[in-house]
């Protein structure tokens, strides 16, 4: 199998590292733009079977020049390339993974593309991730063990070993995107229904074995294609996890309108965004740097099976692999996508179309590969159903 990685970023970097371990990959492509940081990558990894390319992905011929010389493309580009991405590797007969991008549809965008890649014989897997993407893939697994669903409840979290005041937070992604799971509405199914719940709301407390005094609240994003794949359940809901107090910390910044994109102020005669002061201000304050993060993960199931009630629970927790400086959030992410792209390859998914993870991808299998690149997910089973 020949897999081309789009974008030398970090999640690029680690996809391409962990497609290169594998004896079934013959050959890794790692496509950018800024090609001198894709360069760099293969100094360091000395591998005859990585080649690097040019790759301007806003040119489609571009595009599809790269895209041609594989089976499989793995992309992690910025999310607004999502659906042009799928559109050419479709016509070019390459299937596709992605990363994700519930911001402006795009997610619904490749989703939409379905019929054309049925015609042209390729599998594509949008919302590749953590959430979604893990959580999608291990509540489908839990799902199609049950006669009928109740309720499925996600708990995920990118959280600092050893925290620090004063949010107690280090950021892994862009704090753009943190800004906006906290400030856009969360959207949940309660009592059979279609809600809209204001993020950084309804913290409850949360357990995780060596991390303590943690919470849990609404944030948006997370659930994506979840909500519509299990739109008739009772109960369907996604919460971000940090240490306690972080979220009360946030909505204050929130309601004061910093993390508002169009609040600006003047000062000195000068109009300031409020956004842009509240970013540069946390950047530092934030960084994760040298410092040790984790990647905290629950999936709650319930549901009845034969007459009987029970909720399936996986949990996750993963660190940062201190040796390698690779952050949990990146294994946890790259090991998704990566496992997943290999597993197109290797036929063991071969539905044609465009499907998301809950739909697809083989729980039991992705357990398995995960445990073996160090990402290990436990599934318990609870007799009687799960109050969390």
């Amino acid at each position: 199998m020949k897999v081309v990685v789009l974008g030398a970023g970090l999640m690029g970097k680690q996809a391409a590292k962990d497609l290169i371990a594998s004896d079934k990959v013959e050959k890794v492509y790692l496509a950018d733009v800024a090609i001198e940081q894709a360069i760099a990558f293969k100094k360091g990894i000395q591998s005859d079977k990585l080649d690097v390319l040019q790759l301007n992905a806003n040119d489609d011929k571009e595009l599809a020049s790269v895209l041609s010389k594989a089976d499989v493309a793995v992309n992690a580009l910025f999310y607004t390339f999502n659906e042009k991405v799928a559109k050419v590797a479709i016509e070019c007969g390459v299937h596709v993974v992605d990363l994700g991008g519930h911001i402006g549809g795009a997610t619904k965008a490749v989703l939409a593309l379905h019929e054309k890649a049925v015609e042209k014989g390729v599998t594509i897997i949008p919302d590749l991730g953590v959430a979604p993407g893990m959580i999608n893939i291990l509540a489908g697994y839990g799902a199609a063990k049950l006669d009928k669903v109740d309720e499925i409840k996600l708990f995920v979290g990118g959280i600092p070993v050893h925290p620090e005041p004063p949010l107690e937070y280090n950021h892994v992604f862009s704090l753009d995107g943190v800004f906006d799971h906290y400030t856009d509405p969360s959207y949940i199914i309660r009592d059979g229904q279609l809600l809209k719940v204001p993020s950084l709301s309804e913290a409850e407390p949360i357990d995780f074995e060596g991390f303590n005094e943690l919470e849990a609240f609404y944030t948006s994003g997370g659930t994506s294609t979840l909500l519509e794949t299990f739109r008739e359940i009772r109960t369907l809901e996604y919460k971000t996890v940090r240490y306690k107090g972080h979220a009360d910390k946030f909505r204050l910044l929130v309601d004061l309108g910093f993390t508002d994109r169009q609040k600006t102020v003047t000062v000195d005669g000068h109009r300031i965004k409020l956004r842009d002061v509240l970013r540069e201000v946390l950047t530092p304050i934030t960084e994760l740097g040298d410092k040790e993060d984790a990647v905290v993960m629950r999936v709650i199931v319930a549901g009845t099976c034969m007459e009987e009630e029970l909720a399936y629970i996986y949990d996750m927790v993963t660190t940062k692999d201190m040796a390698t400086g690779v952050t949990a959030m990146a294994r946890a992410t790259a090991f998704t996508v990566s496992a997943v792209a290999q597993m197109i390859g290797n036929n063991i998914i071969n539905k044609k179309g465009v499907y998301p993870p809950e739909l697809i991808v083989p729980g039991e299998k992705y357990i398995e590969e995960m445990a073996q690149r160090g990402v290990v997910i436990t599934e318990k089973v609870h007799y009687s159903t799960y109050q969390s």
